[in-house]
């Protein structure tokens, strides 16, 4: 029960990731506040995390708005008492397009999202965090800031999370004298929904099976095996437990040890 008796905020919490972060904050003993956008889906995933509604609380709301985050953060904290830790998953990751047949637009959102949204939820739970005697910030980055792949181009995705490396970096050092810890969980394939929708329409355009696509990717990682999205919650709630109370600035790759070739 790495985390009893402490509040953790999820942001960003859908069918995959999010929930996986949240289901096993309140797992390990955590008080649970999440948020997404979608208000209704919102209650149903939290009713669903926690039928009794006594460690859970959910604060829908949109990252590029800073007062939807402060708002959550608030919340958060007038429900539990204290804000301890928070998992920032949300992020726009679908959009398919490539340096050439992208436009401004294209890479305006990417960044406003992935990047100007994750500042949003640091600045709102900056002064719980504070006010608790520190705390822990867990930001969710992907394998596209390290590697393109060319079947499925996501310049402006890969650009923004590799803006996040270095805004991860910089929070480290600004808030570790307030006992702020940063860190970056960066994820390759996660098996989940989206990398099972992915692995779907490469086999409808194959003429394969979506297992095997499934399992070719596999064979680039050293383990043989595809991540899970609970393979990279597990990281994250490491990161926002007092176990890791000594790392801070660090990017932890949750990839099976896969290989980097571009492909």
């Amino acid at each position: 029960m790495i985390l009893e008796g402490r509040t953790v905020l999820v942001v960003g919490v859908g069918p995959g990731l999010g929930a996986s972060c949240a289901r096993l904050a309140l797992r390990d003993g955590a008080n649970v506040a999440v948020m997404a956008r979608n208000a209704e889906r919102l209650r149903e995933a939290a009713a669903e995390l926690d039928p009794t509604g006594e460690r859970i609380v959910a604060c829908s709301g949109d990252v590029t708005s800073q007062q939807d985050c402060t708002d959550a953060a608030d919340a958060a904290a007038a429900r539990f008492g204290e804000l301890h830790a928070v998992i920032n998953v949300a992020a726009l990751d679908t959009q398919k397009g490539a340096f050439h047949n992208t436009t401004d637009e294209d890479w305006t959102l990417n960044l406003t999202v992935n990047v100007l949204g994750a500042v949003h939820v640091v600045r709102a739970v900056e002064p719980h965090m504070k006010a608790a005697g520190g705390g822990s910030v867990v930001l969710i980055g992907s394998q596209a800031s390290m590697r393109p792949v060319a079947v499925f181009p996501q310049s402006p995705y890969g650009a923004a999370k590799s803006a996040l490396l270095s805004v991860a970096r910089d929070l480290s050092a600004e808030l570790g004298p307030s006992g702020i810890r940063v860190n970056t969980v960066v994820p390759s394939w996660m098996w989940g929904p989206n990398v099972k929708f992915y692995c779907e329409w490469q086999a409808g355009i194959r003429g394969i099976t979506a297992e095997e696509v499934k399992h070719e990717i596999a064979q680039g990682m050293a383990l043989r095996e595809m991540p899970t999205d609970s393979d990279a919650a597990e990281a994250a709630i490491f990161l926002a437990s007092e176990r890791a109370r000594m790392i801070t600035g660090q990017t932890l790759v949750v990839n099976a040890g896969e290989f980097y070739p571009v492909a």
